[in-house]
Order: C-alpha cells, then sequence, then structure tokens
C-alpha cells in the first residue's frame, strides 16, 4: 500500500513537471537547458520534457512603464524636470527572451530610448514652446522613433506621454520671483496708463462742465435781460397811462414794507410818504 502512495505521489509529481498552463493574457518560451525551443502564443495546456525544458511567461497584454524624473536641457539653456510614460507589449516573445530576457530588462532598455530620443527633441526646442505649444509635437515625435527603435527587442511602443514637466526645485525660487516682478512691472504700467486715461477723462468732463456752465449763464442772462426790458416797457406804459395811479400804487406797496406792528416811526404831519393817508383823492 505504501509503495502505491509513493507510485502515485511520482506520477502526480512527473505530471506535473511535464504539463504547464497558458492563459489568455499569457504567451510563453520553452526553454531547453538556456535555448529556447519553443515559442506558444495560443492558451491552453501543453506538455514539456519534464526537468529538461522551462517555460518563462510573458504578458500578453498593454504594459507601461512609469519611469522616475529626469533632467533635460532646453534649447534656451533652461534646466527642466520631466517624468514621461510609456505603453508597449511584447508582440515577439522569442526575440524579446533573446535581446532583455524579461519584462524589467525589456522596461530597462525602452527607457533608455526614450530618454535619449526625449533629450534629443527637447534640445531642438525652447523652454516656452516645450511648455506651451511643442509638447504634442515633441511626443509624437519620440513616440514614432521609439517604436522603431524598439522593434529589434520584440517591443511595440504604442504611446509616450508626458505626465509632468516642471523646474528643478532649486529654480523655481528666482523664476518665480522673476514671474512676480515682471507681473508687478505690468501691474504698474496698467494703473499709470488708468491714471493718465482717468486724468483725460475728468479733464474732459471739466471742459464740458464750463462749456455748458457758461451757456446756461448766457441764456440766463439773456432771458433776463429780455425779461427786464418787458417790464421796464410794460411799467413805463402804465406811467404813461395814469402817473397818478401809478404812484399811488407805488406808495402803497412802501406803506406794505414799511409799516408793521414791530415798526416805530416818527414824521411830520406834512411829510410826503404820509400824503395819500391824509386824503388820497386830494393828492392825486
Amino acid at each position: 500500500m505504501a509503495w502505491r502512495i509513493v507510485g502515485l505521489g511520482l506520477i502526480a509529481i512527473l505530471l506535473s513537471s511535464a504539463t504547464y498552463v497558458v492563459a489568455e493574457w499569457q504567451q510563453a518560451i520553452v526553454v531547453q537547458l538556456g535555448q529556447p525551443v519553443r515559442t506558444v502564443r495560443e492558451p491552453g495546456l501543453y506538455w514539456k520534457v519534464p526537468f529538461v525544458q522551462s517555460v518563462t511567461f510573458f504578458d500578453k497584454r498593454v504594459l507601461a512603464a512609469d519611469t522616475g524624473s529626469a533632467e533635460y536641457i532646453t534649447l534656451d539653456k533652461k534646466r527642466l524636470l520631466i517624468d514621461h510614460i510609456s505603453r508597449w507589449e511584447i508582440v515577439d516573445p522569442l526575440q524579446f527572451y533573446r535581446t532583455v530576457r524579461d519584462e524589467r530588462g525589456g522596461m530597462a532598455r525602452l527607457d533608455d530610448i526614450i530618454t535619449a530620443r526625449l533629450r534629443q527633441e527637447v534640445a531642438k526646442e525652447t523652454f516656452k514652446e516645450i511648455i506651451r505649444e511643442k509638447r504634442d509635437v515633441i511626443m509624437e515625435t519620440v513616440t514614432a522613433e521609439a517604436r522603431t527603435l524598439a522593434q529589434p527587442f520584440g517591443l511595440r511602443v504604442i504611446d509616450v506621454r508626458v505626465k509632468r514637466a516642471d523646474l528643478p526645485p532649486e529654480v523655481q525660487a528666482s523664476v518665480f520671483a522673476r514671474m512676480q516682478a515682471e507681473r508687478q512691472r505690468i501691474a504698474l504700467r496698467y494703473r499709470a496708463e488708468g491714471e493718465e486715461k482717468g486724468r483725460e477723462i475728468r479733464a474732459q468732463a471739466d471742459k464740458e462742465r464750463e462749456i455748458i456752465l457758461a451757456k446756461a449763464y448766457q441764456e440766463s442772462q439773456s432771458l433776463r435781460g429780455a425779461g427786464d426790458a418787458q417790464a421796464i416797457a410794460v411799467t413805463g406804459q402804465a406811467f404813461g397811462r395814469d402817473p397818478g395811479f401809478y404812484g399811488f400804487v407805488r406808495r402803497l406797496e412802501t406803506y406794505e414794507r414799511v409799516f408793521s406792528p414791530e415798526t416805530t416811526i416818527v414824521l411830520r404831519p406834512d411829510s410826503d410818504l404820509l400824503r395819500y393817508l391824509d386824503s388820497p383823492r386830494e393828492r392825486r
């Protein structure tokens, strides 16, 4: 019984050593004594020579390589930190195994290719062009060239993108100080232009105000003169028709202004002011 159990165990070990499973997201290379002998691209259960052949699996899915930031020099000698990310896949596992062995080696080789091409492209453009306009163009160029250079390694580069492009920490403070000074200079210029424009507007408003006041004064004086002339003409006509009645009315107006309960006036009986109080009919 014991020998039977031992035999079944040995058979199980032999079967497990002689078979392997390739998942849907995997591809494999069968290696015999250090040399690849077969490539398996389709999923399923496969046989191999136990203890002689080994299987190396590679991912069939799209992989991403997120490397750390590196420093680049632009055309105008500005230092720039760029952190890029790439997407790639293994299209030829046999060539991939012969050249870089595993995914870690593939990512290292791909990072070298992308970094070198990115350094060349960044050196062709100025800092402002990279930040504002040329980033997409640079990444398209780097992607195309990296795709060509990665083919001998069994890789296909899908795309390369910049995650972050920034200044080194030791440069940021000075750059921000220059930016702040530039903004302050622009603000002072705008304030000076605004004050000058305000003075022009106020001067124009004062000028228009003086013109309006002068015209209004001229018109009022003209109307006042016309009214005075008309009043004099009416008064003259009234005086010419009945001088006695006119004198009587004027005396009454004088009485109204002069005589009041709070006023005490001492006059001679024959005063001209009191003649209408004595006998108005006789004095006309």
